[in-house]
């Protein structure tokens, strides 16, 4: 049971500078990856500390890839994998374990795991992930909770339709493509920084991939993939998380190892809220906000290049104290308004309807005991409770720790009062 707790002083203001951690929804496929490397270790830099990678390196070692860590370096060896059964306690863990799935079945044509946790976003459905590999060979059988998945003659290459820009079938396609035989094609493909990370890692390691970052991605397959050593690229929605942090208390940060690139989505509605924000360097982030921030117009989440679902929760907690109204409408997740009851009892002004959310800002949120709902939900509320007037605690912070490294080292560091108890 998580009995840890965020105790947060509101009203400091967030400044100095903060160095941004690897990408946790680009470090989780490419430690899935490593399942495929037959010759030779993977050496991953920038591997961020989260409770999610923690999971995915306990999914690896279970399966038998030799993994160590050694600070933010990952080093594996999967030259003798013996298992291909992800066992239920691991697959909970995380919702993204599901991404094991082409890889492990791309490396020894069996695979039986259950449906993966995480985070209860909604129907997150894998049927997408199914129906692609079962288009290039795949034999799936689904009882009782499980995924009993066999690939007797080999995986074989063929041309996939995504109705849908899904990062994780994306993803899982690509990992079981890049080991068959003859050419995959992915039409509809999702477009996010994440998939390109893994494209450049799996190409690194001897795959033959284009199109990265467009609809259409081809795959040559290759017999063997050797190690490499590759940095995970940064994390761009902690990015959004202390560039808002910044925002919500009228706070001037620096984040370095950033790619502003990554979320071009974002920066306009920050600039929107009367905020300074720009690049300079090859990989640091300069934000300075104005004493009272200005609400935005309507914020639309889409898949990428458009806005993040993930960004949606820690935008609508800085909207909360901004002058005028906000509008959300959330277009992917059905169930990710989680966040909105406990901003309630600050004071926020919120109301929901469907997929949309109307925030009208108020002058000032009042701090209390919360709980985080989920992943970007808590970060939320710590966003709400840098801004509060007196100390919140914030419970279930678990589901934070998914995400984001000691969040509470990084924010004390740039002027936060805050600590874990």
């Amino acid at each position: 049971m998580d009995k840890q707790k965020l105790i947060i002083k509101g009203g400091n203001r967030i400044e100095g500078e903060l160095a941004l951690h690897g990408a946790k929804n680009a470090a989780l496929p490419l430690l899935a990856a490593t399942v495929l490397i037959k010759d030779g270790e993977c050496i991953i830099h920038n591997c961020p500390r989260l409770t999610d990678v923690d999971a995915a390196l306990r999914i690896l070692s279970h399966i038998g890839v030799k993994c160590r860590r050694d600070g933010g370096t990952v080093i594996s060896d999967a030259s003798a994998i013996g298992n291909c059964e992800i066992p239920v306690s691991l697959m909970r863990e995380m919702r993204s374990s599901i991404v094991f799935l082409g890889s492990v079945l791309g490396r020894t044509r069996h695979c039986r795991m259950s449906y993966p946790g995480g985070c209860e976003l909604g129907p997150r459905p894998i049927d997408l992930h199914l129906a692609a590999l079962r288009s290039m060979g795949a034999v799936i059988e689904e009882t009782h909770g499980f995924l009993d998945c066999t690939a007797p003659k080999g995986l074989k290459g063929t041309s996939v339709s995504l109705s849908f820009p899904s990062v994780g079938a994306t993803e899982n396609v690509m990992l079981a493509a890049v080991t068959a035989s003859g050419v995959t094609e992915i039409e509809g493909a999702a477009k996010e920084p994440e998939i390109c990370d893994l494209a450049s890692f799996l190409v690194s390691c001897g795959a033959d991939i284009s199109g990265a970052g467009t609809d259409r991605i081809i795959i040559r397959g290759k017999d063997k993939l050797s190690g490499c050593e590759y940095s995970v690229m940064p994390d761009r929605i902690a990015a959004v998380t202390y560039l808002c942090c910044a925002a919500v208390t009228g706070g001037e940060l620096i984040l370095t190892g950033a790619d502003i690139t990554h979320i071009g989505a974002v920066v306009p509605f920050l600039k929107e809220m009367g905020c300074r924000i720009y690049s300079f360097g090859r990989d640091s982030i300069y934000i300075k906000a104005p004493e009272r921030l200005r609400a935005p117009h309507t914020v639309r989440t889409m898949p990428y290049p458009g806005f993040p679902t993930d960004a949606q929760a820690p935008l609508m907690a800085t909207c909360t104290v901004a002058d005028g109204t906000a509008v959300f409408v959330e277009n992917i997740f059905d169930n990710r308004y989680r966040h909105v009851s406990e901003l309630l009892r600050m004071g926020a002004v919120i109301k929901t309807e469907g997929r949309v959310a109307v925030v009208q800002g108020v002058r000032r949120l009042s701090a209390t005991e919360l709980v985080s709902p989920d992943l970007r939900g808590g970060a939320a509320l710590v966003i709400a409770a840098l801004s509060a007037e007196g100390t919140s605690s914030i419970g279930g912070i678990s589901h934070i720790d998914r995400g984001y490294e000691s969040i509470e080292k990084a924010l004390y560091s740039v002027g936060a009062d805050i600590k874990r108890i």
